[in-house]
């Protein structure tokens, strides 16, 4: 029975891990919309519910897809995706940005495509070759590959996905065998660009640039023109900042300063900590958070979900969901390592990625770590592309197991 299963689902564990992560998700969407107050969170469970079997069923398809059809297929998906991000921008909708395509009540965000999109082509690229010449010159097309939908994306402006295809871009080059100073040489300039909201913390971070340029001491040429380009990156980080919205440069600057403005900006993350800290050891009990049921915390089913399960069901509760993730995760890079297919690897690093860094980042934002992105947390926070593109990712990492 249990090799009829592998030979089925590569890993049953890793779809088992993610399907318990789902439905623990399915619960506290349900929890979070039993409120006091009308909300549109009210009922919005079953909404999950049918994204959950339709990623169930996207699943299904896609692990009984050869690997090597994915990587054919990667450029397509890949351009696919990069022509929905420019058309979102003329069509799109959102509070405040332009992500999202609507279909009557349903909707679509067409960067989680793009996500999955630049990962197959990043693996198919550098998994056909691994990096041996690894000048920063020789890393043009990864770079390239990145650049397009961190681009589009950040126009929307959604700073949170943006810096999403940057973890992709330092996933698959980790893994394929590039050292650390050449990926933090490659990097550098996008982080300038993202940190140019505030010219102290930029600052220091130029500072460190040309410190660690100096101790390396690499070929001229890219050590002056990395310098050169983390200097236009700031330069131009001013006219960036100036088209977010208004909403998104305040989470920034609360970051810095969570008193700036507590009735404001600083509202989300002070209500966030509240309930956290009112959860206490075991919880106020499952349904029963009194910052949720009073709408004192926002957007409580999607951004913030990790917030309502710290206030009802405790740090025990904390505890037990992040050792279900850290399970899953644990599976992933079991799985990338073994793999002896380089795209199938890569894929499946690059994944592990990506969701940690969203487990990171959207707890680290809840907590007053990290500013406020509007990163979901992963198989937990209500969104369905997000949820369907997360399963067609399990169902990849397990095509993986299956041929190995």
């Amino acid at each position: 029975m249990s090799d009829r299963l592998e030979r089925w689902l590569g890993d049953p564990a890793l779809l088992g891990g993610a399907l318990l992560l789902a439905l623990i998700g399915i619960g506290m969407i349900w929890s979070a919309g039993q409120l006091d107050v009308p909300s549109d969170a009210t009922g919005i469970w079953r909404r999950q519910v049918l994204w959950l079997a339709l990623a169930l069923g996207a699943f299904a398809f896609v692990s009984r897809v050869p690997l090597r059809w994915v990587e054919v297929a990667s450029p397509a998906v890949y351009g696919f995706s990069i022509a929905l991000l420019a058309a979102v921008l003329v069509t799109g909708s959102g509070p405040g940005v332009a992500s999202w395509f609507r279909f009557g009540g349903a909707s679509f965000q067409p960067a989680e495509l793009a996500k999955l999109g630049t990962i197959l082509l990043l693996a198919r690229v550098l998994g056909n070759r691994r990096v041996e010449d690894t000048r920063l010159l020789s890393l043009w097309r990864p770079l390239v590959i990145t650049l397009v939908p961190f681009g589009l994306v950040l126009l929307q402006p959604d700073l949170g996905s943006a810096i999403t295809f940057g973890v992709i871009l330092i996933g698959a080059l980790f893994w394929a065998g590039v050292p650390l100073f050449t990926i933090f040489m490659l990097v550098s300039p996008g982080v300038s660009l993202l940190l140019g909201f505030s010219a102290a913390v930029w600052g220091g971070w130029f500072i460190l640039v040309v410190a660690l340029i100096y101790l390396r001491r690499p070929y001229l040429i890219e050590g002056v023109g990395i310098v050169a380009a983390n200097l236009a990156a700031g330069a131009i980080a001013a006219p960036l900042w100036n088209q977010l919205a208004e909403y998104q440069q305040n989470r920034l600057l609360v970051f810095l300063d969570p008193g700036r403005d507590p009735r404001g900006a600083g509202w989300q993350l002070i209500q966030s900590q509240v309930a956290i800290g009112s959860g206490g050891l075991f919880g106020q009990g499952f349904g029963q958070g009194p910052q949720k049921r009073l709408s004192f915390l926002p957007e409580q089913h999607t951004d913030f979900i990790f917030s309502v399960v710290g206030e009802e069901l405790g740090f025990i509760g904390v505890v037990v969901l992040l050792a279900v993730f850290a399970w899953l995760l644990r599976r992933m890079i079991f799985t990338a390592t073994l793999a002896s297919d380089e795209f199938g690897n890569i894929v499946v690093f690059c994944l592990f990625a990506v969701w940690f860094s969203h487990l990171l980042i959207n707890i680290g934002m809840t907590v007053g770590l990290m500013p406020i992105t509007g990163l979901p947390l992963p198989f937990i926070s209500y969104g369905g592309s997000f949820l369907l593109m997360t399963f067609v990712g399990v169902a990849l990492a397990s095509r993986v197991a299956i041929e190995n």
